[in-house]
């Protein structure tokens, strides 16, 4: 099997520039950037929480999206062949936070540290949050975020979460609120586990933003498809998840994103009995900074400018952390075209 081939424009490391890059993150943004740059003869270190690179391409998306050998021979190429020097379980931040898999991190860095210590550093953190959704009742035992459970299942295959903490899905009822990727992705690694699998949809297939291709599969390996419904509370019974209750819905005007807004029909509630609930909505980018150190927007994304650059000078951000939740290949663009910037920069072209 073949690596991820994240330095594509050379063969060999070329003559150095001198110049250093600290890249905080290792996903598919982070290491396309870092594969670019060592191109153009830049140091790079990378540092990252997680015990290995490749974050949520190893560590979220199940195996028959992305293979976990392909992003480790990847990443071991740009160690061995291009001297990337990786800090693993090393958290960088900038005040404080919690975020999905801190358990890992031995090491904390200061984000203005690396500023100081390097020509240049690229913010690639991507999103490990999941904002609750608001609703009564989204505090009961058995509710999960995808990343969450995902993190769990492939963690727990890893061998790097115990396995004990997987949730035993089999024959469980388990409902699904949304139809993004990651929901989809969440669908079908329950189904796997053995899992009675019912997504619940505000708007119909053809507004899904996984696309009603990925939908289509689940539903022929048995998962349950609701469309135009909306929760309106969980039910809960002795501190756990028991059931949802939804609305029925009906599509208006579009909203600000292009699609038809979903409006709740009065009086149409009705309930669906679960054992758990995943509220894969709502997925939050998670930059390495908790106050006013670099601007971020109201969603928390941060803010940068047409050559990624964010408001420090001389750090630069890509990928998810920039743009919210977006599919692999978006990050991977977004973290090439980041890296051209900073070459730039560094040359002093911009």
């Amino acid at each position: 099997m073949r690596g991820i081939k994240f330095s594509f424009l050379c063969k060999e490391k070329p003559p150095q520039t001198g110049k250093r890059v600290a890249i905080v993150g290792a996903g598919p943004a982070g290491l396309t950037a870092a594969g670019y740059l060592v191109c153009k003869g830049h140091d790079v270190d990378i540092y990252d929480k997680m015990p290995e690179p490749g974050g949520l391409m190893l560590f979220v998306i199940p195996e028959f999206r992305i293979p976990v050998e392909r992003v480790r021979l990847g990443a071991k190429e740009l160690e061995e062949e291009f001297e990337v020097t990786y800090y693993p379980k090393t958290k960088v931040m900038e005040g404080e936070r919690e975020d999905e898999g801190d358990e890992f991190y031995e090491r904390a860095v200061r984000l203005s540290e690396l500023r100081e210590n390097y020509d240049a550093v690229l913010i690639a953190t991507g999103i490990w949050n999941v904002r609750r959704i608001g609703i009564p009742g989204d505090d009961l035992e058995g509710i999960l975020s995808p990343l969450e459970l995902l993190f769990w299942i492939k963690g727990a295959e890893l061998g790097y979460v115990p396995k004990e903490k997987v949730p035993d899905l089999k024959g469980k009822r388990v409902g699904i609120i949304g139809a993004g990727l990651t929901a989809v992705d969440a669908a079908f690694e329950c189904n796997r586990l053995g899992a009675e699998v019912e997504i619940f949809y505000r708007r119909t297939i053809r507004e899904a933003p996984a696309g009603a291709y990925e939908i289509n599969i689940l539903r022929n390996r048995g998962v349950k498809w609701f469309e135009l419904v909306t929760p309106k509370r969980v039910i809960g019974e002795n501190g756990r998840v028991k059931a949802i209750e939804l609305l029925r819905t009906r599509l208006g005007e579009p909203d600000e994103t292009g699609r038809r807004r979903p409006i709740p029909i009065e009086g149409s509630e009705f309930q669906v009995e679960l054992d758990y609930l995943v509220f894969a909505i709502g997925m939050v980018s998670t930059p390495p900074v908790n106050g006013s150190y670099i601007a971020t927007d109201k969603r928390g994304r941060i803010v940068v400018d047409s050559r990624h650059m964010t408001s420090v000078e001389g750090i630069f951000a890509a990928g998810d952390v920039v743009n919210g939740p977006t599919k692999v290949g978006r990050a991977i663009k977004d973290g090439l075209y980041a890296a051209v910037s900073i070459d730039r920069w560094l040359r002093g072209e911009s």
